[in-house]
């Protein structure tokens, strides 16, 4: 039995069990179509967003972890598909300003602003409404890799002047969460704990609900 055990704990190690924000959305004919790109902080708010949508809209999300806007500029395609969207809410920010090795960021902000330029392009191009989420806060702690709330601020502005240029209204979770640190975000870490995700999903619901009445 131990031995058992122990070859289906070693199977289940080898292939977890998916996360269910990857989850492929079947859509509920005449209800408008929803897509949420970003990185693992949005994997963790897919799914009660779902939720809060029910009978709402059909909310989808890309069936990867985006990572950096070098990742997004490489498959924005693939992501936006063939289908009609209605709204995209969309952020890149915490992998492109981590920390390498060499104490460089990932993604240089210069370039985080190009590739965000070229991303918006793509988006606008589907005819959807368009929601910008800025980045959220990084804890005063040691994390790892290593990022720091300064740059997550300079990120931040740079990514609020290119939707200014293309009117895309910003979801301002960065604000939203900060003052509410110490209750929804895992200590030492940039992720949030199930309740903190459960917070930024109502608030994303939020605005999707506002982007769609409008």
């Amino acid at each position: 039995m131990l031995i058992l055990v122990s070859l289906a704990g070693a199977a289940l190690a080898a292939n977890p069990p998916p996360d269910p924000a990857l989850a492929p959305v079947e859509d509920v004919a005449g209800l408008p179509r929803v897509l949420l790109i970003g990185d693992s902080i949005s994997m963790g708010y897919t799914v009660p967003t779902r939720e809060l949508l029910t009978g709402k809209a059909n909310a989808h999300r890309v069936l990867d972890n985006c990572g950096p806007t070098s990742h997004g500029v490489e498959r924005i395609d693939v992501w936006l598909g063939e289908g009609k969207w209605d709204v995209v809410h969309f952020n890149f920010g915490l992998h492109d300003l981590k920390r390498m090795e060499d104490g460089k960021q990932q993604v240089p902000i210069e370039q985080y602003e190009a590739n965000l330029k070229t991303i918006v392009g793509k988006l606008k191009a589907t005819g959807a409404k368009l929601i910008w989420a800025s980045t959220t806060p990084v804890p005063d702690a040691k994390v790892s890799p290593p990022r720091s709330n300064a740059d997550v601020i300079a990120y931040n502005e740079v990514a609020a002047k290119v939707m200014t240029e293309n009117a895309i209204p910003i979801d301002d979770l960065y604000s939203f969460a900060l003052p509410r640190l110490a209750d929804i975000q895992t200590p030492a870490n940039v992720h949030f704990t199930p309740a903190g995700s459960r917070a930024l999903a109502e608030q994303v619901a939020w605005a999707i609900r506002k982007a769609l009445a409008e």
